[in-house]
């Protein structure tokens, strides 16, 4: 075997000495030109280079582009966990299919969600997550659910991250993770509670006599003996405002996340968004996005009745209001609760409520109706339907029986009437109720930027 290796190496050695035959004066000439002659579409190469080197300078942007470092990516591990525990548990599902943004028909064509939303919550990036404008432009249609073939269930992540930024947004954020914790609901619910209990002890009775003989409501029940009009004025008032405070900061830094993802992104944004205010209340009103849904299309008319039930029955406070105190700055008297069954503020309190019960049915009706392919929701979204099915209770309740002149029921039910009726206006900012709010901030940035999606 070893002999003949040798032999075939000395045959090969033998094979590669041979030299070749020469070549002959012409074949010369020829192959010298064709050498010199490659030498020409090198140079050409490098003064094209040299010639985009110029241009890319001179175009605004690309010379920054290339020199920018690389950014460093932090994954927050304890973020991706509170999103699985806040509502997105099957996140580590996702196989970024991008099905999910295929199907969704509120999405931009432009970087649209939640494909990248989802691949961003399960690397954990929470500060690219809390300045995004789609976590807050998703409806919550949840056709990306119903058609994701791992069931990951994307609309559930893009709640469950949207809550987890309240507290980036809302002030103090303690309150925002308080509310959306269910171990914290009883001290949550205890607070305002406490604070009426306290005006009630303070200026009003837990035992209100009758109305006084003489008067119109003479034997009956009065709700203003239990606690007087200036009292609750003053006080849910403060609170009130306190709320749009905090909404009206929350704006402002949302807004200012927004602009740093898109800045991050590539674009600069310019202007306030206050161009697109009209455009968004058009649309707010209208519900018309929700017609847009494919498996829960249903939830614009619940939610329709939801908002105009709330606008109902913020005119009916205000009327009451303007009715008790108005006569009084310019010289009168007011005209005290209880109010005729027919009379202005009755007009805008009964529809109200009626639109408010219709709408909260709808809604729980529609939750189970849908369950099998997008769920009953979560902790966030039952919080906020029992808040309003218990003021819708209570407000009807209370009124129902002081027209049958029950005390005994009448007045613990209207206590817990305002009870919850302050839980509301503290917890605004904070709860689901915000998405109003933030929603509204995202779609005028979306016009603004020119992502909007066209209706």
């Amino acid at each position: 075997m070893a002999d003949e290796i040798v032999e075939n190496s000395e045959e090969s050695a033998e094979a590669a000495g041979q030299s070749a035959p020469e070549a002959t004066a012409e074949e010369t000439a020829v192959n010298t030109a064709e050498v010199e002659g490659a030498e020409a579409p090198a140079a050409d190469m490098e003064a094209a280079a040299g010639e985009a080197e110029a241009v890319a300078a001179e175009v605004p942007g690309v010379a920054e582009a290339e020199e920018k470092p690389a950014r460093m990516i932090k994954p927050d591990l304890a973020f991706v966990k509170d999103v699985i525990k806040g509502g997105g548990t099957d996140l580590k599902k996702c196989m970024q299919c991008a099905n999910c943004s295929v199907v969704c028909n509120v999405t931009p064509d432009d970087s649209p969600f939640p494909r990248k939303e989802m691949m961003w919550a399960q690397w954990g990036l929470k500060d690219k997550l809390v300045g995004d404008p789609d976590i807050w432009l998703c409806h919550q249609c949840n056709d990306c659910t119903a058609q994701c073939p791992r069931d990951a269930k994307p609309g559930r992540v893009m709640q469950a991250v949207a809550k987890m930024s309240i507290p980036s947004l809302s002030k103090p954020g303690f309150l925002a993770k308080g509310v959306g914790s269910p171990s914290a609901l009883l001290i949550m619910a205890a607070i305002p509670v406490i604070i009426v209990a306290l005006m009630i002890a303070k200026f009003g009775s837990f035992n209100p006599a009758p109305g006084a003989p003489g008067t119109e409501h003479a034997g009956k029940i009065v709700f203003g003996d239990m606690l007087g009009h200036w009292p609750i004025v003053g006080v849910f008032s403060t609170f009130f405002v306190l709320s749009i405070i905090i909404f009206a900061l929350g704006i402002r830094n949302y807004w200012g996340m927004m602009k740093a993802y898109t800045r991050d992104e590539g674009t600069q944004v310019t202007g306030s968004g206050m161009s697109q205010v009209g455009p968004v209340l058009g649309e707010i009103v209208t519900h018309d996005r929700f017609g847009k849904c494919d498996e829960t299309k249903d939830r614009k008319i619940s939610h329709l009745f939801i908002f105009y039930s709330f606008l109902l029955l913020f005119g009916a406070t205000a009327v009451s209001t303007l009715l008790t105190d108005g006569p009084l700055i310019w010289g009168g008297h007011g005209t005290e609760s209880p109010y005729a069954t027919i009379s202005l503020v009755k007009l805008f309190a009964y529809p109200g409520a009626i639109a408010g019960a219709i709408g909260i049915v709808l809604i729980i009706a529609n939750r189970f109706k849908h369950q099998e392919k997008v769920g009953v929701g979560s902790y966030f979204d039952w919080l906020l339907i029992s808040v309003v099915v218990l003021l819708m209770l209570t407000g009807i309740g209370s009124v129902t029986f002081r027209l049958l002149d029950v005390s005994v029921l009448a007045y613990p039910v209207y206590f817990v009437h305002l009870s919850t009726v302050m839980f509301l206006f503290m917890y605004a900012p904070f709860s689901k109720m915000s998405h109003m709010v933030y929603r509204a901030t995202a779609m005028a940035f979306a016009k603004t930027t020119g992502r909007d999606t066209p209706m």
